[in-house]
């Protein structure tokens, strides 16, 4: 394998240099320059930049074998130097993702946004409704809601059984306990985001984990509203969580890429963007999915619009999924943002449509 150093040597001796002329044009004294391509010693970021430049290099393939020299370089002693290898390739690609606050949007993006803005105005232009009306609505959309994003994680009540359960209290011959906690779990959390836009709650941390208790409640409780101790797979999926020991400082960059732009970017976008964010960490041992469809709808409802409902059903279901896991392992958020807006705007048609 070509080392930095090496690459460096070939290079001189391709042009016919001697180190005494390398070493006067670029003010570095023979030695350290003989030192570096024998790999006895790491050049400097400065020094590296000298050498693209009197050689001409190309910069990604000199960057990449300077950096690879001094990843070798620190780790070749230590036990464990493979496994930090691969932490450190994890949270850097994760670094490197995440650094990208500024969002770019593409014109399929930026059109359904002026949409949907376009639509949140209308609706709200409807208001104040008929306290009856306006709590018919409420419980028809929560018991949409409560359905569909249980179904997404394989709940197998129907729409007519929620709704036994959430609202007449009753018991479902053939079904486990665990799927009747799941639906009114998923009622009162539903409330509490609702509870928690209309007082002005501010998203943090603390609600986070507060809604996921909600979500778990009764079902785990040792790991109901805490991060996960343990590694985790997705089965059928292509992403693979980070290790538990990274939850803490991924979710920290969570929470500051929301706080530096939950004024700056479009309401819509920010809340796919916290729903795909908090999902790709999978911070909890279960309900992940459930408790980022409630954060991305608590976004929503704090800025005034309504609750977008991801359908539950098997080919609404793919679509999401692999639209997430395009943004997951491609960093190509087109489809998913596509997929949260358009959601949104069907729900605000329908809100209007029932208000009307």
């Amino acid at each position: 394998m070509k080392t930095f150093g090496k690459f460096l040597k070939e290079n001189r001796n391709k042009r016919n240099y001697k180190l005494v002329e390398v070493s006067y044009a670029l003010q570095i004294d023979s030695a350290i320059i003989s030192k570096i391509e024998s790999g006895k010693r790491t050049a400097t970021r400065k020094q590296v930049l000298q050498f693209i430049a009197f050689y001409n290099l190309e910069e990604k393939e000199a960057f990449s074998k300077w950096l690879s020299d001094k990843i070798v370089y620190d780790l070749q002693n230590e036990t464990f130097a493979l496994e930090a290898f691969k932490v450190a390739e994890e949270q850097i690609r994760y670094e490197i993702n995440s650094s990208k606050a500024s969002i770019s949007l593409d014109k399929k993006i930026a059109s359904l946004l002026k949409k949907v803005s376009i639509l949140q105005k209308k609706w709200k232009s409807l208001k104040p409704l008929n306290k009856v009306q306006l709590e018919k609505m409420r419980e028809y959309f929560m018991l949409n809601y409560t359905f569909d994003s249980n179904l997404i994680e394989g709940n197998t009540l129907t729409l007519q059984e929620t709704h036994l359960v959430v609202n007449e209290g009753l018991t479902i011959s053939g079904k486990s306990m665990k799927e009747h906690l799941e639906a009114v779990n998923h009622y009162e959390a539903i409330d509490f985001i609702i509870d928690l836009a209309k007082n002005k709650e501010p998203f943090t941390e603390r609600i986070l984990k507060k809604i996921h208790y909600l979500i778990l409640k009764g079902i785990d409780r040792s790991n109901s509203g805490v991060y996960r101790k343990v590694p985790v797979i997705i089965s059928g999926a292509a992403h693979k969580p980070p290790q538990p020991y990274l939850i803490d400082k991924q979710m920290e960059d969570v929470f500051v890429f929301y706080n530096r732009n939950k004024n700056k970017i479009h309401p819509v976008l920010l809340a796919s963007e916290m729903h795909q964010k908090i999902v790709t960490v999978h911070p909890f041992i279960d309900g992940n999915g459930r408790t980022c469809r409630l954060i991305m709808n608590l976004i929503l409802l704090q800025h005034g619009y309504t609750i977008a409902n991801l359908k539950g059903n098997s080919i609404a279901r793919l679509s999401y999924y692999r639209a997430l896991e395009r943004i997951q392992t491609k960093n190509n958020a087109v489809d998913f943002h596509s997929l949260i807006i358009n959601t949104t705007i069907d729900s605000l048609h329908e809100h209007i449509e029932l208000a009307g």
